[in-house]
């Protein structure tokens, strides 16, 4: 699996997220250097988690829609005398 990358636009708006956060919930100042160190920490360690659980998700999603694509063909199966 490759590194978990973000665009410059992408990474100063997690960024400032962390550095809201920090303000707002924990009553703290966190400068954007220590921000931007604790997000490649994050997707460092944990990313990885995060990505494998929104894989299985679609998979579960994916797997959903080909069953309600199978039952939508067995409908269209005619009646014959060849046993399944």
């Amino acid at each position: 699996m490759s590194e978990i990358e973000f665009s410059k636009e992408e990474k100063a708006l997690i960024v400032n997220r962390i550095q809201l956060y920090f303000s707002e919930e924990l009553k703290q100042s966190i400068g954007r250097f220590d921000a931007e160190f604790l997000l490649d920490f994050f997707s460092r360690e944990v990313g990885a988690y995060h990505y494998n659980r929104g894989l299985y998700d679609a998979q579960a999603a994916l797997a959903a829609k080909l069953e309600d694509v199978q039952d939508a063909i067995y409908r269209l199966e005619r009646p014959t005398d060849f046993k399944r």
